[in-house]
């Protein structure tokens, strides 16, 4: 529910993990360190040398954001199974990187808010309303009501609700979105929020998706030493979009130019940008894009902390940033991976492209994957619910890449799949100060300058069964996050 998770109380409860190693076959191999509930590991960890691998959170761009608090708030009472629990309704706060702040409604309301809990705006399709069927809804309810109206006079006079206050137009409000993500029977104490809960439930009509503040796409180029490599094409709502060239240009050699070639240092909506990159020895760099503009009313805001998953209502000036990288070569393979979370089929898009003119292989689990010269493709990797995750892909020439997160993608209402196991309650107790809780990785595959190898590890494949599906897809071309 909309409650705390401070210090020394409860938090999102994680699985027990397992861990194990693929080896390679081919021109790559996979490092995997699935956290997977249910399963026992055997076996142990052994120290070995090789490419640090560069952790990649699945942030798609847009507002980072640190939650702050439930700000302006009435009461609510949810009914389940002949009982009632009061909940606490409203709007929360959150404090933007950079400056900037947000005003948030929360969705999945069984789930803890976690004090300080870091967030990342995301697609839909990265959460719980990937699924919903009334996802929209919630995006008119956001637009037609406070804080985005604040003349409560007139919101009063729609709702038939008299003398309407702040905490009354927030409790009725987030009374009307949870009606709406979660299916749940709830309504508002203060019978005015109630009038306006109704009000905004029956009157809601379903609107598009907004799009993201600010992404590149795609998130990861590769090309051949020497040449320009990309484009990679800015989606932005911003007016302008400042361009900061990769930190170690200078060792690199790396330059970030427009489509005539000169370097850039701002573009705009539409802007394609490329990597000029070095001739001689393969490398790896990446560029970062920044802009001030408002995120738009009904981005989805998600936290790796299991912290629950929050909707923006109202918007300051705030900073937003979005990250590409490229990988180069002279010869062989030379691959680009990213990553999305796909709660849609219940896992981890890795879209991996190679642009050498050698094939790129990598085993996962058994599966053998080849992403021939030229060729992009997806593979997910199906995951269960409330599922960390940590591995790195690894590839020639000491390319490494880590991905890291937790799959978050239902409601209670919406239930587990038929195939999931249950995830094991093992408390993570949440740190000094009110940081959120993190959960610790048996192995975290590349994190270091030593990539560990899992050895011995025999025990909990066959356990896996049928969850182990893997589902690829040719890549038709690059989608924009948020559309």
């Amino acid at each position: 529910m909309c409650s705390w998770v401070l210090p020394g109380g409860e938090v999102r409860l994680f699985a027990s993990r397992t861990s194990f190693v693929v080896r390679h076959r081919g021109a790559a191999r996979l490092a995997v360190t699935l956290l997977v509930p249910g399963l026992l590991a055997a076996g142990a960890l052994a120290g070995a040398s090789g490419a640090a691998a560069e952790e990649n959170p699945q942030l798609p761009g847009g507002a980072t954001a640190t939650l702050g608090g439930l700000e302006t708030y009435g009461q609510a009472v949810i009914r389940e199974d002949g009982e009632e629990r009061a909940i606490p309704a409203g709007l929360f706060e959150m404090s933007v990187d950079g400056g900037g702040m947000l005003k948030t409604y929360c969705i999945d309301v069984d789930s803890p808010t976690q004090q300080d809990a870091k967030y990342q705006e995301t697609p839909w399709s990265s959460t719980s309303l990937s699924a919903n069927k009334q996802a929209g809804k919630i995006r008119w309810i956001l637009q037609h009501s406070y804080p985005q109206v604040n003349d409560l006079d007139e919101l009063a006079r729609k709702a038939g609700a008299e003398g309407l206050t702040e905490a009354d137009a927030a409790a009725g409000t987030q009374v009307a979105i949870w009606r709406h993500s979660d299916a749940v029977d709830v309504s508002a104490t203060d019978p005015q929020a109630e009038r306006l809960a109704d009000y905004l439930e029956k009157n809601a009509r379903n609107m598009r998706e907004p799009k993201a503040s600010l992404i590149l796409d795609p998130p990861a180029v590769s090309g051949r030493s020497g040449e320009r490599v990309g484009p990679v094409t800015v989606r932005t709502d911003a007016h302008s979009v400042t361009v900061n060239p990769p930190t170690d240009a200078a060792a690199s050699g790396v330059k970030v130019v427009g489509e005539d070639g000169r370097p850039v240092s701002s573009v705009a909506d539409g802007s394609e940008l490329y990597f000029d990159v070095p001739k001689g020895a393969a490398g790896k760099a990446a560029l970062t894009v920044q802009a001030s503009t408002s995120v738009p009313v009904g981005r989805a805001f998600v936290s790796d902390t299991g912290s629950q998953t929050q909707i923006l209502a109202g918007s300051s000036e705030s900073t937003v940033s979005a990250t590409a990288t490229v990988n180069w070569a002279e010869k062989g393979a030379i691959p680009a991976l990213s990553a999305e979370r796909n709660c849609a089929e219940g896992g981890l898009d890795i879209t991996a492209a190679n642009r050498g003119e050698k094939d790129f292989t990598f085993s996962l689990m058994g599966f053998e994957h080849t992403i021939a010269a030229g060729e992009s493709r997806t593979v997910t990797i199906p995951l269960q619910e409330d599922q960390a995750y940590d591995f790195t892909i690894t590839g020639p020439n000491g390319f490494a890449e880590r991905f890291k997160g937790v799959l978050d993608c239902r409601t209670k209402a919406s239930g587990p799949a038929a195939n999931e196991i249950a995830p094991q309650s093992a408390p993570s107790p949440a740190t000094a100060g009110g940081t959120a809780a993190r959960t610790h990785d048996l192995a975290e595959t590349g994190s270091s300058n030593a990539t560990p190898v899992i050895a011995g590890v025999a025990v909990g494949f066959l356990a896996l069964g049928g969850l182990v599906v893997f589902l690829l897809r040719r890549k038709d071309g690059a989608e924009e996050s948020g559309e």
